[in-house]
């Protein structure tokens, strides 16, 4: 088997890079830029070093449809988002299956890893598939479905150290499919007994864990109004073994926060209105408001001028130590505090400024160099970088000046909030 692997984004490369030592990949992706970078070395995503794609010897990178002729495996790991409706937009993944389509020869097989809702692939993909290749699915060509696990920022659970999950669209397809993973999974496999099976397994497992979320969300939201800390009671609620060790906080990012809204896009199209599902996205979509709002509250308290108020938001990117930026709820809070009519600095020594700027409407980001002591009026620290933590919060803002520690990362008495 030969591989070609599109979309070489937090998910497509580091799979690409192991199938890259084992046998012939060809890592495609549109992005030129993208492309020229990893033949010079350098990942942006910081997912892999230059030592590591040097390991991948069997792996090339190529912007060219024709290169990846010669495959006769492919694999799709594009992004799955959501629009402006919250409604799935498959835009990414039909391209990639039209560009693959257009390539396809009989006997190929193509595996999508992109997250999906159960049913998508053989109701969406294999039709495109099918359209540009004048092939017909389980006959001329097969398909496998193998949901992506990566944890980007992640160094400790990498693509090799999870159990993957594998399937196919026929018995002997499911078995070569997994047969395939094997090849690179330390962790091994977990062979699904149908497409469906996979996909829905991929999108509960970020439900599950944006629905637990939600419900410690919930409580920072009572336990806000009871002028309890919500970090120390779970703290001593997580002196029992089996309670759950989640924790309050902003829920962005191309996965927890945008997955849920695939599974109730199908369960609305069969005739369900989830509730519980939807009960949780609302609360979790709420927060950086609810952030920004309670961060005005204490500056009230202290006699801060809000109209014109200098204010700094630590942390841009979704997750910590991860320069991803993808659907980062922190936006909401900057928003917020925009309508307030405060003055908003923004500072991240993971994104890429000019990223941030393009995705977020021209948002410039202050270099943490050049954070001047005692200049803002409230300091949010949004995102739990290492690098902050060389910082004390309390030196960047005035006298009377608010702190508020959306994840808990500093000792409780630095801040005069948090979650």
């Amino acid at each position: 088997m030969k591989i070609a692997l599109i979309g070489l984004g937090y998910v497509g490369l580091p799979l690409a890079a192991e199938f890259g030592k084992k046998r012939e990949t060809i890592g495609f992706d549109v992005n030129q830029k993208r492309i020229s970078e990893l033949k010079e070395g350098f990942d942006r995503t910081l997912e892999l070093t230059k030592e590591q794609l040097k390991a991948a010897s069997k792996l090339t990178f190529t912007s060219s449809i024709e290169e990846i002729k010669s495959a006769n495996v492919f694999i799709i790991c594009v992004p799955t988002p959501i629009d402006a409706h919250k409604n799935p937009d498959l835009t990414p993944l039909i391209k990639a299956s039209q560009t693959v389509g257009g390539v396809l020869k009989k006997g190929d097989i193509v595996v999508y890893e992109s997250t999906v809702y159960p049913g998508c692939t053989q109701e969406e993909c294999v039709p495109v598939l099918e359209k540009q290749s004048g092939l017909t699915f389980n006959v001329d060509f097969f398909c496998g479905y193998s949901p992506e696990r990566i944890n980007p920022g992640d160094k400790e659970h990498t693509v090799g150290k999870i159990r993957k999950v594998t399937s196919g669209s026929l018995p002997h397809i499911a078995d070569k499919v997994d047969s395939l993973y094997k090849e690179i999974i330390e962790a091994g496999t977990y062979k699904a007994s149908s497409i469906k099976v996979a996909e829905a397994a991929k999108v509960i497992e970020n439900s599950q864990r944006d629905i637990n979320i939600a419900f410690v969300n919930e409580l920072a939201l009572i336990f806000g109004k009871m002028g309890i800390d919500t970090n120390e009671v779970l703290e001593a609620a997580g002196t029992k073994w089996n309670f759950l060790p989640f924790r309050p906080g902003l829920v962005g990012g191309h996965c927890i926060g945008v997955d849920p809204y695939y599974l109730t896009y199908k369960a609305e199209s069969i005739g369900y209105h989830p509730q519980v599902i939807l009960s949780g996205r609302r609360v979790n979509d709420s927060m950086g408001s609810y952030v920004a709002a309670r961060s005005i509250k204490l500056m009230i308290k202290k006699g801060v001028a809000i109209n014109g108020a200098k204010t700094l938001v630590l942390g841009i990117t979704f997750k910590e130590n991860c320069p991803d930026i993808r659907n980062s709820r922190v936006i909401d809070i900057i928003d917020e505090l925009k309508d307030f009519g405060c003055r908003v600095d923004a500072c991240d020594p993971w994104a890429d400024k000019e990223e941030v700027a393009r995705e977020y409407g021209g948002l410039t980001l202050v270099d943490i160099r050049d954070l001047q002591k005692r200049s803002y009026d409230a300091a949010i620290v949004a995102v739990a970088h290492k690098a902050f933590f060389d910082l004390n919060p309390r030196d960047l803002i005035k006298e009377n000046g608010v702190v508020f520690d959306v994840k808990g990362a500093f000792d409780r008495s630095l801040s005069d909030g948090r979650l």
